[in-house]
């Protein structure tokens, strides 16, 4: 349900600053020192990184015929991955 939300936020933030014809500096600008921006996208990427190793663990024992256990490695490892990579990113457009 949270995943799910923020979704149509994200996607309802990107209307918005596409419709209003926004450039990247624009948006960087108003991103920038934004801890209310911060909070919500590291919501969303922390959603993210747990919603997505299930499918992965999913597709690696189903489609690429690992065992139980390869998997769960996999998929945690892929998450781990991801959450990292996410909240850099966030604390990126955030705080530089």
């Amino acid at each position: 349900m949270v995943l799910a939300l923020c979704v149509l936020v994200h996607l309802g933030v990107m209307i918005y600053a596409v419709r209003g014809g926004l450039s990247a500096g624009e948006i960087l600008g108003r991103t920038q020192g934004s801890w209310g921006f911060a909070a919500f996208y590291a919501l969303f990427v922390v959603a993210c990184a747990v919603h997505v190793p299930v499918g992965v663990a999913n597709i690696a024992r189903e489609w690429w015929g690992l065992g139980e256990s390869a998997a769960l490695w996999l998929s945690r490892a892929f998450g781990l991955l991801l959450l990292v990579m996410g909240l850099r990113a966030v604390y990126a457009v955030v705080a530089v």
